[in-house]
């Protein structure tokens, strides 16, 4: 049976990083520290390496868009 740890955010997952920033993970790498993920970050316009503990999954925090997501949406 293989006891590995799994990487907790797999390509394309919507993450944030640095307490506010929105971003999708592109890649992930496995080292002798742990995971090790490259996400793109809206805010930067590039990608950018993050620790597994530097990064949290992105909660949608409800299931319809208000009108100001609802602007952004579609502007």
């Amino acid at each position: 049976m293989n006891n590995k740890k799994k990487p907790c955010f797999l390509f394309g997952d919507i993450v944030v990083v640095e307490k506010a920033l929105i971003g999708v993970v592109v890649k992930t790498w496995q080292n002798k520290d742990g995971y090790w993920y490259e996400v793109y970050v809206r805010n930067y316009n590039t990608i950018k390496g993050y620790k597994e503990q530097e990064i949290e999954r992105y909660r949608v925090r409800h299931k319809e868009l208000n009108e100001e997501e609802m602007y952004y949406q579609y502007s």
